[in-house]
């Protein structure tokens, strides 16, 4: 049997185009993670299995499962787009959410906020965001297109 393959638009093809894409993030300890997600993000379990909780959000899913592994929290490892950084940013400065600081050649946040030039020009042609690190170290970024 031989599979059609289609044109999905932006030049990609293949069957993986069409298919969903999840993020799976690795907790030392599950309980903890539960609680900062639901505490500082706002976030609820939608659906839990023996080592691991499945979060739902409006586009997109993502799961933190229990490992002995640590994640070594030097690249963002999940990333939010949203409509509203600013609303965001206060929520979880609200929540006690830390921003990280970074200084790097072409990033440098002020006040953990960065405003980058023509990231993903596609989405816009600039972008605004924020990194934090959950209970288990995993970093996380949340963006907005501006």
């Amino acid at each position: 049997m031989r599979l059609r393959r289609e044109r999905l638009g932006h030049g990609h093809t293949g069957l993986l185009g069409a298919a969903a894409v999840a993020t799976r993030l690795p907790a030392q300890d599950l309980e903890r993670a539960r609680r900062f997600y639901a505490e500082k993000l706002g976030l609820e379990v939608a659906e839990e299995r023996p080592g691991g909780l499945l979060y739902n959000l409006r586009q997109g899913s993502f799961v933190v499962f229990q490992s002995t592994g640590r994640s070594a929290g030097e690249f963002t490892q999940m990333a939010f787009s949203v409509d509203d950084l600013d609303a965001v940013v206060a929520e979880l400065r609200d929540r006690g959410v830390e921003f990280e600081e970074f200084d790097v050649p072409g990033l440098t946040t002020v006040d953990g906020i960065v405003e980058v030039e023509g990231n993903y020009p596609s989405k816009g042609t600039r972008e605004r965001g924020f990194w934090f690190r959950d209970s288990e170290g995993n970093l996380i970024g949340v963006g907005q297109s501006i």
